[in-house]
């Protein structure tokens, strides 16, 4: 006799995720998503578990900008975990909804059903925080105090607030098309005692430790930073190249940088590393999560993050919201699949 409590789902509603960030703290779950992100990069980088394949998905039509993406990650014996994410550059003009949009899904691997649902916005945003935190500890200098953001939205939020947790960062100088983004970056983020400046690219560049750029900039007219004179050991993460075509550095900047790529094949086709040769292309994060001592040696110089996001990590952090969800006793769990008493019969209703 099949259990219908196997066939359920539990759904992480928008109220459940934001009770977590309430009652654990915003600090906690980052920190959580830092550690877990870096040990399972680890695994990644010594071959304990499998790559996930690059994402693929669509061009929104009607000549809109942006991509819908799904990418799915595969692990045996924990199941299968597919984001469908959108990147929509117009969509807080347009609806006042957030540039990145989507779900993601853990499915059981033996029945195929859905075990759990839950929003991948913020999911998303503090992942990936949590990479540029990971990959800057490995490369960045530990003494780094000054943070430069290029692109101050909604992912420049969680991008400091993973800096913040290993840095102690005094400065933060802004640079972004939108005065209004600019100006509000220190109320958004004033849970990180350090003083905010808006300044010019060169400005940012001459005197940051760290940078990031996260900007929507059109495929095709980047960089968004031009290639000046900075400190010798600055770090870059770049996570705004998310498309074909889509760059925010200068290619003799890559060039002369070491690169660090987050998933090589995704990198090179939609990240700044489509502006390189493979030759060009240093080893992904995971070989250095494996062997720290390795990133080390180019801590004194430019180094470069490369980071595209890939499932692996949507898999980890989605680990960690049920984790937290668990613990707190969270979610609520309702039937989705239609499984009929008589599997042969799909207008058999009568289990409903």
């Amino acid at each position: 006799m099949r259990l219908v409590a196997e066939l359920e789902t539990l759904v992480l509603r928008q109220e459940d995720v934001r009770r977590i960030f309430e009652i654990v703290g915003r600090d906690h779950v980052m920190t959580c998503l830092i550690e877990r992100l870096s040990d399972g990069l680890g695994e990644l980088g010594r071959g304990e578990c499998p790559n996930s394949p690059p994402r693929a998905g669509f061009t929104r039509g009607a000549g809109a900008r942006g991509v819908i993406d799904v990418m799915p990650h595969y692990l045996p014996g924990s199941g299968l975990t597919v984001k469908t994410i959108s990147y929509n550059p117009n969509g807080r003009r347009e609806a006042n909804l957030p540039t990145v949009l989507g779900s993601i899904a853990r499915i059981d691997e033996a029945s195929g059903a859905p075990i759990a649902i839950c929003d991948a916005v913020l999911l998303t945003a503090v992942r990936t925080g949590a990479a540029s935190a990971i990959a800057s500890r490995l490369f960045a200098l530990p003494k780094s105090r000054t943070v430069g953001v290029v692109g101050a939205g909604a992912q420049a939020v969680t991008q400091l607030h993973g800096l913040s947790l290993l840095f102690d960062i005094d400065t933060v100088l802004v640079h972004d098309v939108s005065p209004v983004n600019a100006k509000s970056l220190k109320q958004r983020a004033s849970f990180i005692d350090c003083e905010f400046k808006t300044v010019s690219p060169h400005e940012l560049l001459a005197s940051s430790d760290i940078i990031f750029t996260a900007t929507s900039v059109v495929p095709g007219a980047g960089p968004v930073i031009p290639d000046v004179e900075h400190l010798p050991h600055l770090h870059i993460n770049s996570i705004g190249a998310d498309e074909v075509g889509k760059t925010e550095l200068p290619v003799s900047m890559l060039r002369r940088a070491y690169v660090c790529v987050d998933h090589p094949e995704q990198a090179r086709t939609e990240g700044e590393s489509q502006q390189l040769e493979p030759e060009e292309i240093g080893l992904p994060l995971s070989y250095f999560c494996a062997h720290p001592e390795d990133a080390s040696k180019h801590m004194n110089s430019l180094t470069v993050f490369d980071s595209t996001g890939f499932a692996w990590e949507d898999h980890i952090a989605m680990d960690v919201f049920l984790e937290l969800a668990r613990d707190i006793g969270l979610g609520e769990k309702v039937s989705i699949v239609h499984c009929p008493e008589d599997v042969h019969n799909p207008y058999d209703l009568s289990s409903w």
